[in-house]
């Protein structure tokens, strides 16, 4: 009696997902109208490895013998660890310092591609997502900072989101002047105080007052400690974050010089706001801090209905790339939520998350004639068709088209020894078929109709005219050559 193979079950890590076409689909079609804005700001591209030394990304590391905590880590064959990048501006730091010499000043670059959590995953939360940045790194002024919320205020707008966000902006050197007149001094109180201010969307100016003072119980009677301040002291942060003027400090200015530049070119509160509740990065801002966030309410788990919240954040980060060189190098920076800005445009509609169009498919009834098959299909190619020889291990005529028809193919070409013998081919618009069927009830009728099939001439050029003239084909050849028609 032989043993029974054991099979592995096909499943994925927690916190992992596959990508399908039409999610490829629309999420590229959507970071080409990013890259587009980047681009016309005057960054231009870069991209850096998934791994770099770990003592290079400098945050998420423990003192353990093993860095794993935040990261995915391993060791070099050299017993140097290596970790998966956690974010895109850590890589970003080290490729500035590295090539310091050769790189123009201020250095204006963008970058797209996944990165990398070792956290609990949850609903919506992944290990592994993608990031769209741009940085300028060597420019100190807030007139760099404004540029990138402008710039993120364009994105938005060139992905049809209009109307439905606001770009919030902070500054962490105000947040300091705020915990200062707190006579807030010591670092866990400082954090526990920016925390409770970041929750003020969420639970409201009582709870943020919870959170300042003894702590705050939720619904489910989880308790989170407060920052134990005394009432004059919590006074002080709820009258700023209530739009108390704060007291004048280098980070006020740093606002009003950038909210000078952003009316002037024309984005009103509207679109680019100043919000004193904003805080990012704890331990990793120095200046300006922002966030775009989607102001239109949807359902959460819960069935509540709450804001969608931010897709996209930034700021100023004036230490970072400083810790490869002696001297100061300031860097302002700016990233967008890919996963998460594509659930928000599904929402609005602005996601294009159709299926793409599939090949053309070149049936085979015959073997002994896969040569002329093979011709048509690269004939189809070289005029910029999708084009597929079947490959199946089927002759049945259904089956091919029912491939066809689950490859999302706009139309099967057809032919048979009696094709052949006249020199013709049928082909099959199977979009147009589908279309013309709705409207026969019956099976007999709809065989003998063949709804969307037509001959052509078996001639390779008259094949080619004639399936660029479906209107899915020649759609995919305009979307392919923009220009060809201008």
């Amino acid at each position: 009696m032989t043993d029974k193979k054991k099979l592995i079950a096909p499943r994925l890590p927690r916190g992992f997902e596959d990508r399908l076409p039409a999610d490829i689909s629309a999420v590229n079609a959507m970071t080409a109208k990013i890259r587009a804005v980047y681009e016309r700001y005057g960054f231009d591209p870069v991209e850096t490895p998934l791994l770099e030394y770990t003592e290079t990304l400098g945050k998420f590391l423990p003192d353990t013998d093993r860095p794993n905590a935040g990261v995915f880590s391993l060791m070099d064959d050299d017993e140097q660890w290596m970790s998966l990048r956690y974010d895109l501006t850590a890589p970003l730091a080290r490729h500035f310092a590295e090539h310091f010499q050769d790189l123009a000043k201020p250095y204006r670059s963008y970058r797209a591609g996944y990165v990398f959590r070792n956290e609990k995953p949850g609903p919506g939360r992944f290990r592994q997502f993608m990031q769209f940045d741009a940085d300028t790194v060597g420019a100190a002024g807030p007139e760099a900072d404004a540029e990138m919320c402008m710039m993120l205020a364009d994105v938005m707008d060139a992905l049809g989101l209009t109307g439905k966000y606001v770009v919030k902006v902070n500054n962490r050197k105000v947040l300091d002047g705020v915990l200062e007149s707190a006579d807030v001094h010591e670092y866990e109180q400082k954090l526990a105080v920016l925390r409770a201010i970041d929750k003020l969307d969420k639970f409201g100016t009582d709870g943020v007052k919870l959170l300042l003072g003894e702590g705050r119980k939720d619904e489910s009677g989880d308790f989170t400690k407060g920052a134990g301040l005394s009432a004059p002291q919590q006074q002080v942060v709820l009258d700023f974050i209530a739009g108390k003027a704060p007291e004048e400090n280098e980070g006020v200015s740093e606002l009003r010089a950038m909210e000078v530049l952003f009316r002037s070119a024309g984005y009103g509160n509207d679109r680019i706001e100043i919000d004193p509740s904003i805080v990012r990065g704890l331990e990793y801002y120095t200046g300006p801090v922002f966030e775009v966030v989607l102001t239109f309410p949807v359902t959460n788990e819960k069935g509540q209905q709450v804001i969608f919240g931010a897709v996209g954040s930034g700021g100023r980060y004036d230490g970072l790339v400083s810790r490869f060189r002696s001297e100061p190098v300031p860097a302002t920076g700016c990233s967008i939520g890919v996963s998460r800005l594509a659930h928000a445009l599904k929402l609005t509609g602005n996601l294009g998350a159709e299926e793409p169009l599939g090949p053309v498919v070149v049936l085979v009834l015959d073997k002994e004639q896969t040569a002329r098959y093979q011709a048509i299909t690269s004939r189809l190619r070289r005029a910029g068709i999708r084009a597929e020889m079947f490959m199946g291990n089927t002759k049945n005529f259904g089956k091919q088209v029912a491939y066809a028809d689950k490859r999302n193919s706009p139309a099967v070409i057809i032919e048979g020894t009696q094709e052949r013998e006249l020199g013709k081919v049928q082909i099959k618009d199977l979009i147009a078929g589908k279309e013309a069927a709705k409207a026969i009830a019956d099976n007999a009728e709809y065989k003998a109709a063949r709804p969307g099939q037509f001959e052509c001439d078996g001639d390779l050029d008259a094949i080619v005219a004639a399936i660029s003239e479906l209107p899915a084909v020649a759609a995919y050849l305009d979307a392919q050559n923009p220009d060809a028609n201008k």
